[in-house]
């Protein structure tokens, strides 16, 4: 059964910004998409109210955080990627220092 976690963050409160990150996201790089499903994620879906961003992402099984972060950290276009879109966004409330999306706890399920 496939897992799904949801993350959070913000961006920084700017109109302008806001608009180039989302322009940003009508196309992310091949690189980034292909990096995205070798980590094994099969969904991903990312929501905004105002400049807080939602994330939900369905990972296969063998899908790890560390796993991902190990993948990104040796891919130089990712860290060019962050890198860039660093500068549109702003870590939560509380955030770990480094840490831009924050997973979310679930609190609730119908």
């Amino acid at each position: 059964m496939n897992q799904r976690y949801c993350l959070t963050l913000d961006l920084k409160d700017n109109e302008a910004l806001i608009a180039e990150y989302e322009k940003y996201h009508e196309s992310i790089w091949p690189e980034i998409h292909d990096s995205i499903i070798a980590k094994g994620i099969i969904n991903m879906e990312i929501y905004r109210f105002d400049t807080r961003m939602f994330m939900i992402m369905e990972v296969s099984d063998d899908f790890s955080f560390e796993k991902a972060a190990a993948m990104d950290a040796a891919n130089a276009k990712v860290q060019e990627w962050e890198d860039l879109m660093w500068g549109y966004q702003s870590p939560v409330k509380n955030a770990p220092e480094g840490i831009k999306w924050v997973l979310m706890k679930k609190v609730f399920t119908l």
